[in-house]
């Protein structure tokens, strides 16, 4: 199975910009969709969005719609969340997810998901 290594998580102001890094090993990451989830804390863990393998078409939730968007490079098996007017509800855990690649996109729930990132700490504060 697919392997997942996020990374980029820090402190940042609110407003400020951030860009998480995902790199896949030990799968063809050509056959996976690929997906953010966000845990803020105390709360369970909620998708963020994903990026379909065929068509590369990114979703997002409506609250992040037109501040992240998801992009990836396949040279490199890597997946990309650049965040931007970041707010301080964005605080919390981000994890990368991978599921094989399905033709249908849809908003993923967590039984959805074929492979975990360990996650990385993401603080928006002044």
């Amino acid at each position: 199975q697919v392997q997942l290594v996020e990374s980029g998580g820090g402190l940042v102001q609110p407003g400020g910009s951030l860009r998480l890094s995902c790199v896949a090993s030990g799968g063809n990451f050509r056959e996976y969709d690929m997906g953010w989830f966000h845990q803020a804390p105390g709360k369970e863990r909620q998708f963020v969005g994903a990026i379909g393998a065929y068509f590369g078409r990114p979703i997002y939730q409506d609250s992040v719609k037109g501040r992240f968007t998801i992009s990836t490079d396949n040279a490199k098996n890597m997946v990309f969340l650049q965040m931007n007017s970041l707010k301080s509800d964005d605080t919390g855990v981000y994890y990368c997810a991978a599921r094989y690649r399905r033709i249908e996109q849809s908003f993923w729930g967590e039984k959805d998901v074929n492979s975990w990132g360990q996650g990385t700490q993401v603080t928006v504060s002044s």
